[in-house]
Parts: C-alpha cells; structure tokens; sequence
C-alpha cells in the first residue's frame, strides 16, 4: 500500500464523537474541505514507520494543507529532573478564530464485546484485550492534558513565548470500531455509529462452509486504515488460515481484509480470546 492511500485513508477516518458530547472533552473539529482533499500527500515516511508515527504525520499535513491552520510544535517532551514526565501532541495556531490550541490526537481500533458488564461504553477493548476505551479517556483526562498545566510545561513553553493561560484543549479522537457479526443491524449508544468499519470473529468461528469461498489478505497494522479495495494480492482460505493460525497461537487477533467479489470488501478482526 502507498503513503496516498494511507493518507485517503486517515482522511475518512471518522471522530468517535461530536463536539464535547461525550466525556467532556471537546473535540477538535476535523472537517477537510476540498482544497486539502489532496491524496497526493507530499511527504516521505520511512517504509518501518509504526501506525501511530504515521497517523501524526498525516495530522500534521492535514493542518498545515490547509489555510485555517499552522502547527506551532508537536511531540514537544516535558522533562523533569531530566526524566521525561509526558508530552503535548500538537500545539496548533487556528489562524481565523486566532486562538492557540493544544491537541491530543487519538487514533484507536476497538471492539465492542458484549460479555463485558451492562456499561456499553465499557465494552470497547483493543483486538488483542490490552486497552480499552475508557481507560484511554482517563490517561486523558489524568495526564494527557493535565500535563499542559504543569510548571515544567510552562517553563517550557516560554522558551517559545507561548503562554500557557489562553490555550485552548481538545482532542481529536478517531475510532475504528468492529462490532459482533450479531449487532450488525443495531445502533450503539454514545457512539458515533459512522466509526463501526467492520466486525469480529473468534478463531472457532472462522470455517471454510461459510467464509471459505471468499479471498483474503492479512494487512500490516500501518495499513489497517486502508481501504481494502486497493490491495491486489489475494489468498485463498486454506493459505491465510496458516498464518491466521500462527499469530492466533501468539495471541495476537489478526485484522483480515475480506475480498467476496468484484467490489465487496470488508474487514474482520478474528480474535485469539
């Protein structure tokens, strides 16, 4: 896959929610129009770059395509007796409203397991049951952008005659999110419904009666967020089922690109647990 389609791909990424709606945190307002709808991305990123690199180097090139916005600093570490105690995302002028804003960007993969409790925010876990949704919002909400208020971040931030008293906080918190083949049809509370990108599996499920007509390829995760219909190389069910089956037994949960005809595609997380 190619940076422009990766790029397409950060581009149709959806926020997990709308305004300040959810949480109390206000997001960042994520909307391109069509002079910086530019697949043609002019950047260069190593081919070993991990996803989440990647996904900031496009953030970035989204706000400075554009004419609204202008990146001051990003990744900037905070230290504290030389010991790195955090780090502010994106410090970002928004240049028609002339305001400065410290953005944390999120990019996450969820899915929704109804086993867990009666909470339904709850139940958005990592493919590999690692993270979860809400423990995500309370590294924000704890350290993330706390952080910004601390005398080391101040201090810091003077060194380029920012002040930290008229900065505004949000984030830009995108959700991929892959649901139960059963919930297919149903609409999730609190969530933006738009974020559900596919669905998900257990490994016992994934039987040559159903799924064995269709063709298959297993993405490199700094390809997830590309859309399938650009792959060209396709597998049989017989030939992904053997590296299924190695990174299964690794405990891993595999995302699968999923090839039925022509032009119907779709993704599915198969997962270990």
């Amino acid at each position: 896959m190619s940076v422009n389609h990766q790029y397409a791909g950060f581009l149709n990424s959806k926020l997990l929610w709308k305004d300040s709606s959810l949480f109390d945190l206000p997001q960042f307002d994520f909307q391109h129009n069509h002079e910086i709808i530019n697949t043609e991305i002019a950047i260069k990123i190593p081919e070993n770059e991990v996803l989440g690199k990647r996904i900031e180097q496009f953030f970035d090139y989204f706000l400075n395509s554009s004419k609204d916005y202008q990146t001051l600093l990003k990744n900037l570490q905070i230290f504290q007796n030389k010991i790195t105690i955090g780090e502010i995302d994106f410090l970002v002028k928004d240049l028609l409203q002339k305001q400065v804003l410290h953005i944390e960007l999120i990019y996450k993969f969820y899915l929704y397991d109804p086993n867990i409790s009666d909470a339904s925010l709850e139940r958005w876990i990592g493919p590999n049951r690692k993270d979860s949704l809400l423990e995500k919002v309370t590294k924000l909400k704890e350290k993330q952008l706390p952080l910004l208020h601390q005398p080391e971040t101040i201090a810091r931030l003077q060194e380029f005659d920012i002040s930290t008293n008229s900065i505004i906080q949000k984030v830009c918190f995108f959700g991929n999110l892959f649901i139960p083949l059963s919930y297919q049809n149903k609409q999730l509370p609190h969530i933006n419904n738009g974020c559900i990108v596919g669905f998900w599996i257990r490994a016992e499920e994934f039987k040559s009666e159903k799924y064995g007509s269709n063709v298959y390829h297993i993405p490199e995760k700094k390809n997830w967020m590309v859309h399938p219909k650009y792959n060209t190389t396709w597998h049989t069910f017989d030939h992904v089922s053997e590296e299924l089956n190695k990174q299964l037994s690794n405990k891993k949960s595999p995302l699968l690109w999923i090839k039925s005809n022509e032009d119907s595609f779709s993704k599915c997380f198969v997962v270990w647990w």
